[in-house]
């Protein structure tokens, strides 16, 4: 019966549009959350060859040997190094408490690892693993249950003695019920994806919750570590008249810059201050060293390069915050908090 479907010499019993729908319900169900549930632990575990040793470990109901992840590993070697270089210098010192504020998101990695798998793995799995079989399984048995009903209904069209067609109008009859009654069941169970969904959403609030918590404790580590760095001596953290606190990113936007202008060195401050009123006073123009990179918002402003020196001048009028800047032909406003004036 199967192969003369195929070849179109037969013809095939239609499932109801809602059995159909149903079923591609579930086949949808399952393709997303097996994309999911494998991106998810991509994510918590980046090594490959660390997932597949914890998959073997899994199917041998062992547990995995524990192992230092990448963050405690970092922090290991810095408080080794700091120990070494001695910690009562400076740099020794640092490292001991970047060492040790690794070591604590380390554990923070470990806690939403576990989390994560309880309560949003394990349970995807369950459903590719238990559910969706259960489904696969009932589904071969009502296309089987199928294949029986229109084998009948071909042996019906073909017989030709009464005897024969009363034996099978009566094999179609049962086939029709076997087929209705697997029909019902495959129904319930397709069903039951919607209270699926339901229980995946809630796992999902879960993971984000998880996930919250963690980004908040490493932020918080972090703050912390910066605030103990940030009471060294100031003379340890400079580099190059550079704070700490550089920028990672361009401001193109002017009202950023006076939140920014706070974490420039007082030295590059004192000098911009005091160079900047000589510049207003006159109409004389000076060189100044560019701090940081930034990129121009707009064609009135003129991008910069860190370290390259440029000429500025100040213009009746103009912004405080901001100077005339020229390299070579090209000239435009730059903002004063990039630059350090130079004698």
């Amino acid at each position: 019966q199967f192969t003369e479907e195929k070849l179109g010499q037969a013809e095939k019993t239609e499932l109801d549009a809602h059995l159909e729908n149903l079923l591609s319900k579930a086949e949808c169900t399952k393709l997303w959350t097996e994309k999911i549930m494998k991106q998810t632990e991509v994510l918590l575990q980046p090594n490959p060859n660390a997932r597949i040793e914890e998959f073997v470990y899994e199917k041998l109901d062992r547990k995995a040997p524990s192992r230092m992840n990448n963050p405690e590993l970092l922090g290991q070697y810095m408080i080794d190094a700091g120990n070494e270089f001695g910690p009562g210098t400076a740099y020794g010192n640092a490292l001991i408490k970047c060492g040790e504020t690794q070591k604590r998101i380390g554990t923070a990695d470990r806690e939403l690892i576990q989390t994560s798998a309880i309560n949003f793995l394990t349970p995807l799995r369950n459903f590719i693993e238990g559910d969706y079989k259960t489904i696969t399984k009932e589904r071969k048995l009502l296309q089987n249950k199928r294949l029986d009903l229109d084998a009948a209904k071909t042996r019906l069209k073909k017989a030709k003695v009464a005897e024969a067609r009363a034996a099978s109008e009566q094999e179609v009859r049962i086939t029709q019920s076997e087929f209705d009654r697997q029909a019902e069941i495959t129904r319930l169970l397709l069903e039951g994806i919607s209270s699926t969904h339901a229980h995946h959403l809630r796992c999902l609030n879960d993971f984000v919750e998880a996930q919250m918590t963690y980004y908040a404790q490493c932020y918080q580590y972090m703050l912390d570590l910066q605030k103990q760095l940030g009471s060294f001596p100031s003379t340890f953290l400079s580099n190059n008249n550079q704070s700490s606190t550089t920028p990672v990113q361009s401001v193109s936007t002017p009202s950023v810059l006076a939140s920014a202008s706070a974490s420039l060195p007082s030295v590059s401050n004192s000098i911009v201050t005091s160079g900047l009123s000589e510049l207003k006073s006159s109409s004389g123009s000076r060189k100044a060293r560019v701090l940081y990179d930034y990129d121009a918002a707009n064609s009135s402003e003129l991008s910069l390069l860190a370290d390259e020196v440029i000429t500025v001048y100040s213009i009746p009028g103009m912004d405080s915050d901001w100077l005339m800047g020229e390299r070579g032909n090209q000239k435009g406003k730059v903002p004063i908090t990039y630059l350090e004036l130079l004698n």
